[in-house]
């Protein structure tokens, strides 16, 4: 699992809410039909691109799947599930933070 620091959970969650911005604003072109393609190839991007900065985390499955059905991509699933996964923020550094008692 990659480390999780600062930088790639802001990273990470920059990505998740402009991958939804981006669905919702233009949900006439990525709706059912002609460019729903585009939409699907987003998603598992995104999906791919959250576990390269976050390591698995089961919450991705069903978010994934969840933006793969029709209008059901129209909730901001992405910002959700890594808003979820990465509330506890990053880990401290080894050797920082509180010392174990002798």
């Amino acid at each position: 699992m990659p480390p999780r620091t600062r930088q790639r959970i802001r990273l990470a969650r920059w990505i998740a809410v402009a991958a939804d911005v981006l669905q919702i604003a233009l949900m006439p072109v990525f709706g059912a039909g002609g460019f729903s393609w585009v939409n699907d190839a987003l998603d598992v991007a995104v999906a791919a691109t959250m576990v390269i900065l976050l390591g698995w985390h089961v919450a991705f499955l069903p978010t994934l799947v969840a933006e793969l059905i029709p209008f059901v991509d129209l909730f901001p699933t992405w910002t959700v599930a890594v808003f979820a996964v990465t509330r506890g923020g990053a880990p401290p550094a080894p050797g920082v933070g509180p010392s174990k008692p002798a």
